[in-house]
Formats: structure tokens, sequence, C-alpha cells
């Protein structure tokens, strides 16, 4: 109570009632003296006493509202499923007549977001499993900070989140579908097993430097297969690539046409083609039935991947998508800054939003009538950073041409968008497309989520939009072109993928 009045003595006007009511009316004799300025109210509230107190307490309430944000789970359970995955079992491999090859990379990213991360993860995942060893997984890590905590965005971040909090599947440890008699041996682990049966002096470290770069991703696999086959390397049981000059797979190769021609060895590959999200992720979906209100509950569950060549017609299979769903990756947020960024770079689709086989093309202006830079920036903002009016017109596009595609396939209805914008811009959404004809239309705000679900938050989101019979996506986006590449992976038609 001493706290709160002390606080209220430092707001103008709202001192406590009780500390004037034995103070005597004012008299004459209470005038001040003539020729002596009366000073200004605020003048006299801001003392340096008060300014020192307000100084003082600002950094509490700060404190105060982030711890008032939510303490993240730890993801101590899933921490002690990955220390007991058999593979981690180091006495029986010492045993075994082939002890397992690892490969790790140390450099690997951090401090950026899931979808950056991941795609990485899968071509360092797909890497190892063509050189035949055993892929050194890692938390997500977004600060080398010593502490469980940091702070972002006024609240209060997991500096790390064990990698199968969010995947399933070879690429975190899962087993390997595979005939190979030495399967077992090549079973990715965990950076902390990785370091406890390889000290510093058993590790062979190989440099990237040198490496292509700039040519087509398969040939840059290829180049990487024939240098750990070599000699100095072949049969060392711990090697780490060196990336501290230049990455092995950098951002270019993904914003690129030439990430394409790793898609067919990807998806034969047990790193995406056995690719699965995490039983946390599945569990958040599972638990908004209600809102995804799928026509049949199977489709809430992991499906079987199927090669895109030899799968049947998913897009309108009720078994296999959120049938009537279209899912929408509405980003905002820094994409205010970075959309107007990608006009004056002249930037195209990332890689995997740029295939053949999908519908919407990006031409990179200028052309026709669109050569200033004002139109140009326009031009990028409608397909980059779209307003509620222009959002709702896509919409209704793609879903005139959804039902013409498929004239007997029920209608599409719904809408779930993935966003991080505010409540408010996602309401003024929702008014635009109800007023257009759609019957329910859904946030990532509004599905219920427990603490550890939240953390995985954009891997809930993902798997929604994977699953969902239409994806509207952003093909400037890293988490578009992630949900693209798995949505071919699992065979699902190629148009039912749009981009805004």
């Amino acid at each position: 109570m001493n706290l709160w009045r002390t606080l209220l003595r430092l707001v103008p006007g709202q001192s406590h009632k009780d500390e004037y009511e034995l103070l005597p009316e004012a008299s004459h004799h209470d005038r001040p003296p003539r020729g002596r300025r009366r000073a200004h109210g605020y003048c006299r509230f801001f003392t340096l006493r008060r300014l020192c107190m307000l100084l003082a307490i600002v950094p509490l309430l700060i404190m105060v509202g982030i711890l008032l944000s939510g303490i993240p789970p730890t993801y101590s359970d899933i921490r002690t499923y990955e220390a007991k995955l058999p593979q981690h079992n180091a006495t029986a491999l010492s045993l075994a007549e082939h002890p397992p090859l690892y490969l790790r990379f140390p450099g690997h990213l951090w401090g950026r977001g899931l979808n950056n991360v991941l795609q990485e993860a899968i071509l360092m995942g797909y890497l190892a499993h063509m050189a035949g060893r055993a892929f050194v997984f890692e938390d997500y890590t977004w600060s080398h900070s010593p502490l469980p905590y940091t702070i972002y965005d006024f609240a209060l971040r997991a500096t790390r989140i064990p990698l199968n909090a969010f995947v399933a599947g070879p690429l975190s440890g899962g087993p390997l579908p595979s005939p190979d008699e030495r399967a077992f041996q090549k079973r990715a682990v965990s950076a902390a097993f990785y370091e406890k049966v390889c000290p510093r002096a058993a590790i062979r470290s190989v440099s990237s430097v040198g490496a292509p770069t700039d040519v087509e991703g398969a040939a840059i696999i290829d180049w990487w297969v024939k240098r750990l086959s070599e000699s100095d390397v072949q049969d060392v049981r711990c090697v780490e690539i060196d990336t501290s000059e230049q990455p092995a797979f950098d951002g270019f190769l993904f914003g690129s046409p030439r990430v394409l021609s790793l898609l067919p060895g990807l998806y034969t590959s047990p790193i995406l083609g056995a690719f699965a999200w995490s039983p946390l992720v599945h569990s958040a979906v599972v638990r908004n039935f209600a809102v995804l209100r799928p026509p049949d509950p199977a489709a809430l569950y992991p499906p079987a991947r199927h090669s895109p060549a030899s799968s049947p017609d998913a897009t309108t299979d009720p078994h296999r998508t959120l049938a009537g769903l279209v899912a929408v990756h509405l980003r905002r947020g820094d994409y205010k800054r970075h959309c107007p960024r990608l006009s004056q770079w002249g930037a195209g689709y990332m890689g995997f939003n740029s295939h053949p086989a999908l519908p919407d093309r990006f031409t990179i202006p200028p052309f026709g009538n669109i050569t200033t830079k004002e139109d140009i920036e326009d031009y990028y903002l409608v397909h980059c950073l779209p307003s509620p009016e222009q959002l709702a017109a896509r919409l209704h596009v793609v879903r005139a041409e959804h039902a013409q595609q498929y004239p007997g396939a029920a209608p599409l209805k719904r809408v779930y968008i993935l966003t991080n914008a505010w409540g408010w811009f996602v309401n003024s959404v929702r008014r635009e497309l109800v007023r257009d004809g759609w019957e329910e239309v859904w946030g990532s705000g509004d599905i219920v989520l427990d603490a550890a679900q939240a953390g995985v938050g954009m891997a809930v989101d993902m798997r929604i939009g994977e699953g969902a019979e239409v994806f509207l996506g952003n093909g400037f986006s890293s988490l578009t072109s992630n949900i693209v590449m798995l949505r071919l992976a699992r065979g699902l038609e190629p148009a039912s993928n749009r981009f805004l």
C-alpha cells in the first residue's frame, strides 16, 4: 500500500485527499508577496527529488512488466528425451563393429528466425546423410548467454530450445527408414552427446574456404560429399566443417532458384522424406481442432509422405488436408522496413517459391508502366505487405479460381492467418474478409496454447499452413518457402500453393 501511495504522489493532482483535509482554508495571509511570480505547477512538480524517484522506479516497472509476460519453459523433459535416444548409448556404440562417423557444423546460424535456421539445418543434415555420416543437430539458439533467458521485445525469451521441441524424424535423431544395416550408426546425435564422445584432440576440422558457392545447390552437395570422402577425413570419426570464413550454404542459395536442383534428392532422402513436426507441435494443432474444424479428424495428425511423382491428388482429399481452409501468411512487424528494401534491391521470390510448377510468378520490375521508384515500391508492397482490402481482393480471386479448378469440391470457406501482426490489424482483416463472404477468419493469436506450445508457436502455424487445403504465402519469406517445400514433398498439388 505504501508503494502505491508513493506512486500516486508522483502524479499531479493525485495526492490522497486525507493529506489535505486538515489544512486550514486559505486566507489573505497565505497569498504570495506582491512582485514575486508564482512558479508554474509543472515546474514545482518536477523537483530533483521526484525526478530521481521516477528514474529509480521506471526500471522496476519495466522489470515487473517483463516478469508479468511469463517465464518461458525450459523444455527439460524434451532434453531428457534427447539424452535417452538409443544412439546416445556410448557404451553400446563403443562395442559396435562399425563405430559412427559424425559431421558437425559448429558455425551454424543462431540469433535468427526459426525458418532461416531450419532451412540451413535441412541442407546440413542432407549433406551428412549423403556423406554417410551421422548429423550432429544443435539447439535452436537465440543467444549464447550463459543464462537460460534473455530479454526480447520487453519479454523473456529462452536462450536455447531443444530441436526436438520443433521437429521430429531423422533431422533430430529419429530412426532412418532405410534397409541399410548400418542405418542405426547414421542416426543424428545431439551436440551435447557429440561433445562427450569427441574430445577436441579427436576432431578434424575441414575449412569451407574454396568450396563453390555460386553454382547449383546439387553441385555444392556433390562437392562436399567428394571432399568428405578424401583420404584425410574419410575414416575420421569426428569431423567439423569450419565456416568461420565462408558459409557452407549462404543466404543467396536459399533466395535463388539454384536451390531447386536439390529437391529431387531431398524428396527421396529421409531428411525431408521422413520429416515430421514434433509431438509438441501436433498436440497444439489437435488442441485447436474446434478452430481448424477438419471434416475428418485424421487431417490433424501427421500425414504419410509420398513421392510427388506418385501421390494422388491430395488437394481435395479431406483425409490429408484441412478441407475448406485457406492458410494465409501475412507478415508484418519488420516487414514494414524489409518490403520497401526489397523493391530497392530488385529482389525476386525465395528459391522454393520460384518453382516452375507453381501457378503464381513474380516479374521483377521495371516493366510496362511500372518504372518509377514509387510505382515499383507500390508493386512490391501489394505482394509483400498488402493492406486488408488488398488481401481480401486477393483471397476473392484465389477462392474463385479454386472453385473453377475443382468444380465438384467443397468451396473454400474459412481462413487461418499466420501472422505476427497486432490484434487490431487482424481484426481489420477479419472485417474485410467476412464482408467478402468468408464464414470464419482466425489468426495466430486466436488459438489456445500452453506455455510450452507457445514457445514453438511459429512451428504450430507452419504445421497448419502445411496441412491447409490451400496455402496463400508471401513469396519473399523463408517461412513461406519452407511451407511450400514441405507441401511439395507431401505430394500436394503445386496449384494449391498461391502467393499474395
